[in-house]
């Protein structure tokens, strides 16, 4: 078949199933020398399944891989490793207690003994090429995310790598990091690299990418030059529909306090402080929004306000109607004999959420079997707000008896994130709530939480993508390595902004 001049890689008619679900179905294009071509679609399109081929971790059912011109095999890392394709997941791959340069040279053939100083030279040379500094014998276990990130990059770039895969690059990274990566990649495509980003952040793809590649349900649906596209007819190609792309933030008056933290101190599994001497008030009818990059202690200061992580210190205040409520050191069962209404959307939807083994009837029931009296449980409520939630937020699924873990993971979030709203609550804590949805899906949440706001109960709403932030909530909260580093207002604040204060020392 016909190659392009320029073509490093061509994928003709790939197609992969697991079972009886079909992930790439007869997907074909072409990646050029020298070009950054975006890959989008919604969560489970088949965009990674896809460049897992690429990558050697798995094989095509059917269609064909060329590589300059020359139809190739690709059946493990190593056959793509040798064929100049490096991947960076989005989950790094590196061993924590070696330092940077071990990590780049694992697994490659060489001599009993490393010569580092030249080693060292090499890795300095690659970072310097690239703009950007890497220090070799720096351990991985002291390094930040973005540091985490370049040297996955310099990993694939020792190994010879032509041709680059990322996926989702800039999912924990500060807008100041990620500019400093785009930065790297347009040099790395000035040096005549090839470059595949798969990312949901359409404005990074308006910014970086030269061409667009769109899958929906596995099949490339849309291939156009990033020049002719805008937000919204890329949205609309992933959806396949019109979405409306408005968050519409009520503007109306807050009520009083109704979370007061004060000095709330928590310690981690080592010991060390998770969250340092932190305070804060959340109001009735308020989303405060908490930033941070991951693991900054997000995680525990949910599960710390709800009754599911040890306070070393500080204390934690509900109050209503004139009321003040005492919350630290209780149970989640104690609070709510307290009458205290919380409800808690977690980031481990099936750890902690919901009971993967159960239907939604049955993990409904979870939140409200207590107030049963008697020895028999009635199941008709708990059906019925299902079957409203189904058709309100549009779940897919077989029926209200089918186990939430044979559901896709957005649609086990959409089942979580009603079934806490419908308990009335006054507070709301949700953590990446919309992680794993597709776009419509995502604004459906957000205009949830903006009803919520409405009806006076105070969100606490932790998110990773600032834009959101921004748009949704009143107030933003920076968390950095357990500390408040910055309480912003959103109507006013930058991502710049937000991204200073997520690395502030």
């Amino acid at each position: 078949m016909e190659i392009g001049t320029d073509s490093v890689i061509k994928l003709h008619n790939i197609s992969k199933s697991f079972g009886t679900v079909q992930a790439n179905k007869d997907v074909s294009f072409e990646l050029n020398k020298g070009e950054i071509l975006a890959l989008l679609g919604e969560n489970g399109s088949g965009k990674t399944t896809l460049m897992n081929m690429l990558s050697g971790i798995y094989y095509p059912d059917s269609g064909a891989i060329y590589a300059g011109g020359t139809e190739v095999i690709i059946r493990s890392p190593k056959d793509s490793f040798d064929l100049g394709i490096g991947m960076i997941h989005q989950h790094f791959k590196l061993v924590d207690v070696l330092t940077a340069a071990e990590n780049i040279i694992l697994g490659l053939k060489g001599s009993a003994f490393i010569n580092r100083k030249r080693l060292a030279k090499e890795i300095r040379e690659i970072s310097e090429k690239y703009g950007f500094s890497l220090d070799p014998n720096k351990k991985i276990y002291d390094m930040s995310v973005s540091e985490k990130q370049k040297v996955e990059i310099v990993k694939v770039l020792y190994r010879g790598a032509d041709v680059l895969i990322l996926d989702e690059p800039t999912a924990v990274l500060t807008p100041q990091e990620a500019d400093i990566l785009f930065d790297m990649l347009r040099k790395m495509k000035e040096d005549g690299k090839a470059i595949i980003i798969i990312t949901h952040k359409l404005n990074e793809v308006l910014s970086l990418s030269d061409r667009v590649c769109i899958l929906r349900k596995g099949e490339l649906v849309g291939e156009l030059q990033t020049k002719d596209a805008t937000i919204q007819s890329l949205t609309e190609g992933m959806v396949g529909r019109a979405v409306n792309l408005e968050i519409m933030r009520d503007s109306g008056a807050l009520g009083d306090e109704r979370i007061n933290v004060s000095d709330l101190t928590c310690l981690n599994e080592d010991g060390l402080k998770a969250l340092d001497a932190v305070s804060f008030g959340l109001r009735a009818g308020e989303i405060l929004g908490v930033a941070g990059i991951a693991g900054s202690g997000q995680k525990e200061l949910c599960e710390s306000l709800t009754g599911l992580y040890p306070i070393e210190s500080g204390s934690i205040k509900f109050i209503e109607d004139g009321h003040t409520s005492e919350l630290t050191g209780f149970s989640p069962t104690e609070i709510a004999k307290k009458g205290v209404h919380l409800a808690f959307v977690p980031e481990d939807r099936l750890g902690m959420g919901l009971v993967a083994g159960l239907d939604m009837v049955e993990n409904i029931m979870l939140k409200s079997y207590h107030n049963d009296r008697g020895f028999l449980i009635d199941r008709k409520k708990p059906k019925e707000t299902a079957e409203k939630l189904i058709k309100s937020l549009e779940i897919v699924t077989p029926g209200v008896s089918t186990p939430v873990r044979r559901l896709s993971g957005g649609n086990v979030q959409k089942v979580l994130l009603g079934r806490e709203i419908d308990s009335k609550p006054s507070v709301l804590i949700v953590a990446y709530p919309v992680r794993g949805l597709d776009i419509n899906s995502s604004y459906t949440i957000y205009n949830l939480l903006n009803d919520e706001r409405k009806e006076g109960v105070a969100v606490l709403f932790v998110g990773e993508d600032l834009d959101v932030l921004l748009e949704l909530c009143d107030r933003i909260m920076v968390l950095c390595s357990g500390r408040i580093s910055g309480i912003v207002d959103a109507k006013t604040a930058t991502k710049e902004e937000l991204g200073l204060l997520m690395t502030e020392q």
